[in-house]
């Protein structure tokens, strides 16, 4: 027995390479083994066979060993025909699957009549009606449009138009989608529509000033109808109404529905009611919405419905339709290299990428990054991919702070926003993307106090490098551009050295919100600052505070204060 054992050991002092070998074979034998033994665990619902497809439940994937190594414990512990579904799924069916089910589910004739099944609902929800030329000028569509130059897919395009009622959805150069109520242009030849959708390469989404354009069958009569009208308030009948609101329509049943629905037909995006007589027009400098009426002087009832108000002859009564004001849309790059460089400069989280959304619908010309980021590009900042030094672009975004990078640029607009919103929206970016939020761990866990035991400082430095080191500077403060945006907006086109026009202004005003805007529907229900926290932050809006007054600017605003 000696002997054996002193020339198996010589043997593997020889070939260790033979030795790992069989170690390796014996773990994956246990490995084996250890599997089958959960496998084996698994709870079955009664009536079915026992395998990986019946313990699912209809409609669901089959997730192989990734969901039965998530899920030893649980079989050990869960009743008998009970059904264990991992964490990243649910059914959403109420019926039990049958045997016959869960054998087909996998096979080629279910997916077929998957397949077929899933263009029959395609078809049931939209149909193609043909290839259409567009102009960046004129547009066939002029509804609500946006960008995704990573993820657009035709359902995508569809479904965004339809939520918004449309009866049209168009999609342009792979990676553009634009809604409307009306086609205005001409059919093309369908081979000019050849460009793949940037998401769905199966699919085609237009090409060069090419739409590809749906009809969309189950948008909902009263959503198409009129949609999600905005209420803009009560005004004064400006003096030269028939030119400020050039479409009229006498309607002795009047309701708001009947006259958004006039408006909306006719392209417009304002619908104005003025007791029996419905008027649509743009906002202009014959009817900017500036000066709001108190409501009560158009509390007149409709005729057709007895709880609307329709306004009356002086004092009218406007609804925002969901016509998309394109005056203000086309955007380029600068026609010849920028001799000057303008910095768009803020702390993360201070509106900057909001701010770029209203220089571009200004001016009409594309912004830049002192970074690249991708989402953003995908999104429609076209300038994102520019070298922030290429002089093509109206301003710079840029966060950096410092003298050396500081001093890099002519001038700057510097926004500034209330710290504890800044802070929170940054967060809420770092984790949770542009427009997402973090997850309440992470408001929880340590993240939140670390983060903001590093960026609150950076806030205040931040301000303050730009005031000592910018050569030309700017100060808006962000709360005032959502309050008076006409005002600030006019101030910061001035500093770019371009000149617009009010009407195209005043468009804006009506296209403000843009793609990344975070929705306010969701809040923490606390407040995540500390006494400590707050006691510190404090302390740098009053250092912020101190620096503008003393270059005799106006302080921060009010309601920074208290916290």
């Amino acid at each position: 027995m000696a002997k054996l054992l002193l020339k198996l050991q010589r043997y593997f002092r020889r070939r260790p390479v033979r030795f790992l070998t069989l170690l390796a074979l014996y773990l994956a034998a246990g490995s084996l083994v250890f599997l089958h033994s959960g496998f084996s665990g698994e709870p079955t619902v009664p009536g079915s066979p026992r395998s990986p497809a019946a313990a699912e439940g209809p409609g669901l994937p089959y997730l192989g060993v990734m969901q039965l190594s998530r899920g030893f414990k649980a079989a050990a512990t869960m009743p008998a025909g009970a059904r264990r579904h991992g964490p990243w799924f649910k059914s959403t069916s109420k019926e039990p699957s049958d045997r016959g089910k869960s054998r087909d589910n996998g096979g080629p004739r279910s997916r077929a009549l998957r397949g077929r099944s899933g263009r029959e609902k395609e078809e049931d929800r939209a149909r193609y009606i043909g290839c259409y030329e567009d102009n960046t000028r004129q547009r066939t569509l002029r509804g609500m449009s946006f960008f995704d130059y990573k993820k657009m897919t035709v359902f995508r395009c569809q479904d965004n138009c339809a939520e918004r009622g449309y009866l049209y959805a168009g999609l342009e150069f792979g990676a553009e989608c634009y809604c409307g109520h009306k086609i205005q242009a001409s059919n093309a030849s369908e081979s000019e529509c050849n460009m793949e959708c940037k998401g769905e390469r199966s699919n085609t989404c237009g090409g060069i000033n090419r739409l590809s354009i749906y009809r969309l069958e189950l948008a909902q009569e009263s959503a198409r109808r009129y949609g999600s009208a905005i209420f803009r308030g009560c005004f004064r009948r400006p003096e030269n109404v028939s030119i400020a609101l050039p479409a009229s329509q006498l309607m002795l049943n009047m309701s708001v529905d009947k006259c958004v629905d006039f408006c909306t037909e006719k392209e417009f995006p304002l619908a104005a009611l003025a007791g029996t007589t419905c008027r649509c027009g743009f906002p202009s400098t014959l009817f900017p919405l500036h000066e709001r009426e108190d409501e009560q002087l158009c509390a007149h009832k409709c005729a057709a419905e007895e709880f609307e108000s329709c306004g009356s002859a002086d004092f009218l009564l406007v609804y925002q339709t969901q016509v998309q004001d394109n005056r203000c849309m086309d955007r380029r790059f600068l026609p010849s290299r920028a001799k000057q460089l303008v910095a768009l400069a803020s702390f993360p989280g201070a509106g900057n990428t909001w701010a770029r959304h209203l220089i571009e619908l200004a001016t009409g010309f594309y912004t830049g990054s002192y970074y690249f980021d991708g989402s953003l590009y995908n999104k429609g900042f076209k300038g994102e991919r520019d070298h922030w030094r290429s002089g093509r672009t109206i301003c710079i975004k840029t966060h950096e702070s410092g003298q050396k990078e500081i001093e890099s640029f002519d001038s700057a607009i510097l926004l500034i926003r209330n710290p504890y919103k800044a802070l929170m929206a940054e967060f809420n970016r770092k984790y949770g993307g542009h427009i997402g939020f973090a997850a309440h761990a992470h408001w929880k866990g340590k993240e939140w106090p670390e983060f903001v035991a590093n960026y609150a400082p950076w806030w205040a430095t931040h301000t303050l490098d730009w005031l000592r080191y910018g050569k030309k500077v700017l100060v808006v403060h962000f709360e005032d551009l959502k309050r008076d945006l006409f005002v600030q907006l006019q101030r910061m086109v001035a500093l770019l050295g371009v000149t617009a026009c009010e009407d195209r202004l005043l468009c804006v005003e009506g296209q403000k919100d843009g793609n990344f805007k975070r929705s306010g529907l969701r809040k923490l229900e606390y407040d995540p600052y500390t006494a400590e926290m707050r006691k510190a932050i404090s302390g740098y809006i009053r250092t912020v505070d101190a620096a503008l007054k003393l270059r005799n600017l106006s302080g921060v605003p009010e309601d920074y204060y208290p916290r």
